[in-house]
């Protein structure tokens, strides 16, 4: 293949040398001073360098920006201070360039090595296409794994970090409801043998891999605890969470890595609005190699993937402003106006790597979505939307914006408040459906969101002793919860928060229930794929239960656009009118196998042992609130792991107001007509 000419040598024809460019060492950076002009149209044109004053630009050293400064030489030379050193970066540049031009058309595939040294063995065994993932990050330094939830993103992961030539230590950051289970069950599993230490007094603890490691040693991990910085013990791997990031930025970012993985890396789509946001960029822009993972790397809009990718490699789309203005049509705009573009775009840059189930696991059975439309309490649901209609009304009295000061603050209490009476006036013909399924012996995921619609739940199926997983548990009670349910010798029913999903693997259920609805169809997809995951037999059945009032019917409406970006970005296949017929089918079959196992008596139910049932006494002890104390306190629920973040459904709750007051003003005018 032909280098392209952005890569090749600058023939220098001009005698006019317009400044130096020299490497440092120390920061692995390249710096050009000189020329005035010639430093303005440096950062002009390539938003990924860094102004450090006037006539002085800094790049990194990634194969892109290497790119970048060739082209720039070609018009303005410069005096090359470490000629070696920058025309071997630039040969590793075009061989990098040449080789992902041909794995676009034909994706080689890498075997992880079973020998070797400590952290260089991989005790697994990866699928075709899974060979073909590790290939993509091994040659793609900084770079984006989004293949659907359920295809393996760990284990290839983890299989990266045993290929790539860089020693440890590795960081690895989760959510915090996930450290347990890459430490004490994906380490161990394909690595080996693991002694994790934890915390400021290291205490240890040894899990058994399937094989030991290195003859008598052990993987070392070490997890970050607490935001008081302690000195850092000698780990081959060391693990923190999102929420701990801000306060170890400056540790972190100084402690030499060997790679960087982000699990779950959506947790950055907020960009600066969190401070784990900053935290993360600092951390990944003093590595050389960085990977984050996620199925679902945006939740509402598609320029959410700017901040995400972004915190991957800085600047590798340009600037925000510049981002908006040509991919989303107006500065700030965060839907992306061409996403299938986009996403082709992201591929060929080997920014992006993105494999759904449909396409490289044609055993796998389908997953089918149902909606599927249920009552609700509408004497309760009249006598608590009264005082929400109340406020409601007083928004018309308001004259300022949506957004700003009191007007937007009620318009959000009036939203929440009305999100909350229809979970809750609908939780016990939700628990209904449930118990009908329990019944037949179908163990299942029940989603909710609100902390009183969720013990509803609780309080009503209590006798099939469910086990939960909220923002209210501790880390050991989720992990504990999880493991009762996957080993089937407690409860047929888990109950999750919608966003307390990411990462967990409930393959056992087979029914996946959703009591309550999520403005960002990426969190449902999310819950979904925790039962359609490899290794399922039977297609996973979604039901979706909805009533025709409250909030239901317009997060249904809203959910559409943010669906189809979600589809263009990430190249995935959209639901076909054949797919809702097949589910319609499936579902049919479903029903009438449930319906025949009640007629012939039902499956018997669990029956826990003495010490299961002492388990799950000890998991059930969360701190609950009335419905009424959690209407006055505007509405609590489900946020981002333990984190109080600010609202993910921002942009649809700036339509939903008028649309509330509409369906209001119905119901308050025919109450005037039946008055009179």
């Amino acid at each position: 293949m032909t280098v392209p000419d952005f890569l090749k040598v600058p023939q220098v024809v001009s005698k006019n040398i317009w400044g130096t460019l020299e490497f440092k060492e120390k920061e692995k950076v390249w710096v050009m001073k000189g020329h005035p002009q010639a430093a303005a149209v440096l950062k002009r044109m390539f938003p990924a360098s860094q102004a450090n004053g006037h006539g002085e630009v800094q790049f990194s050293t990634t194969k892109r920006t290497v790119g970048d400064i060739n082209w720039f030489l070609m018009k303005y030379p410069l005096n090359i201070k470490q000629p070696d050193v920058w025309y071997g970066m630039l040969k590793e540049a075009q061989d990098y360039f040449e080789k992902r031009e041909a794995m676009l058309d034909n994706p080689i595939k890498i075997t992880p090595s079973k020998e070797g040294p400590m952290l260089k063995k991989f005790y697994g065994e990866l699928k075709e296409f899974q060979k073909e993932g590790l290939a993509f990050l091994l040659h793609n330094e900084r770079a984006l794994l989004a293949d659907q939830m359920g295809l393996g993103k760990t284990p290839m992961a983890l299989a990266w970090l045993t290929t790539i030539p860089d020693p440890p230590p590795y960081l690895i950051i989760t959510p915090p409801h996930l450290l347990n289970q890459w430490s004490r069950q994906e380490i161990p599993k394909f690595l080996g043998t693991t002694e994790i230490s934890w915390g400021k007094r290291k205490r240890s603890k040894i899990f058994q891999g399937l094989e030991a490691s290195d003859g008598n040693k052990n993987i070392r991990v070490h997890i970050i605890q607490g935001q008081k910085i302690y000195d850092l013990p000698d780990a081959d791997i060391i693990m923190i969470h999102y929420l701990l990031l801000h306060h170890w930025r400056e540790v972190l970012s100084t402690h030499e890595f060997g790679a960087v993985i982000f699990d779950e890396i959506h947790e950055l789509r907020r960009g600066e609005e969190s401070n784990k946001y900053s935290a993360a960029s600092l951390i990944a822009e003093s590595v050389a190699k960085v990977i984050g993972l996620s199925g679902t790397p945006f939740y509402n809009l598609g320029g959410e993937m700017w901040w995400v990718l972004n915190g991957i490699e800085r600047n590798c789309l340009g600037d925000f402003g510049g981002f908006t203005r040509e991919w989303c049509g107006g500065w700030g705009n965060p839907e992306i106006s061409d996403p299938h573009r986009f996403n082709e775009y992201l591929k060929h840059e080997g920014l992006f790597l993105r494999r759904t189930k449909e396409e490289v696991m044609s055993e796998l059975p389908p997953k089918r979505r149902v909606v599927h439309d249920i009552d609700s309490d509408e004497a309760e649901y009249d006598d608590l939307i009264g005082p929400v209609i109340n406020q409601a009304k007083e928004l018309l009295l308001i004259k300022e914006d949506f957004g700003t000061g009191g007007k937007g603050r009620l318009t959000q209490e009036v939203i929440d408040q009305t999100r909350l009476v229809t979970g809750y006036a609908k939780a016990k013909f939700v628990a209904a459906f449930v118990r009908t399924l329990l019944e037949a012996g179908e163990p299942c995921i029940l989603y909710g969101h609100h902390h009183v619609v969720m013990d509803v739940y609780m309080d009503e199926l209590k006798d099939y002793h469910p086990v939960m997983i909220s923002g209210r548990q501790t880390q050991n009670q989720k992990t504990e919860a999880q493991e009762l349910f996957m080993k089937e010798e407690a409860t047929d029913l888990m109950i999750v928060a919608l966003r307390c999903g990411t990462g967990l693997n409930l393959q056992r259920a087979r029914c996946v229930v959703f009591g309550e609805l999520d403005w960002s169809p990426q969190v449902m997809c999310q819950c979904e794929d925790r039962a359609h995951r490899i290794g399922v037999r039977d297609s996973v059945l979604c039901y979706y239960l909805v009533c025709n009032q409250g909030t239901d019917p317009i997060i249904m409406d809203a959910l559409g656009l943010k669906t189809s970006q979600f589809v263009g970005v990430m190249g995935d296949r959209e639901e076909t009118e054949q797919d809702k017929e097949m589910a319609q089918i499936d579902v049919k079959k479903h029903m009438a196998t449930v319906i025949k196992s009640l007629q012939e008596g039902g499956k018997a139910r669990i029956q826990p042992d003495a010490k299961t049932l002492e388990r799950l006494k000890y998991l059930e002890n969360v701190p609950r609130k009335s419905l009424e104390e959690a209407l006055a306190e505007r509405v609590h629920h489900e946020e981002d792991e333990e984190e109080v973040e600010e609202r993910e459904e921002a942009e649809e709750k700036e339509k939903a107001p008028m649309m509330l007051l509409d369906s209001f003003a119905v119901k308050d005018d025919t109450k005037g007509e039946d008055d009179e």
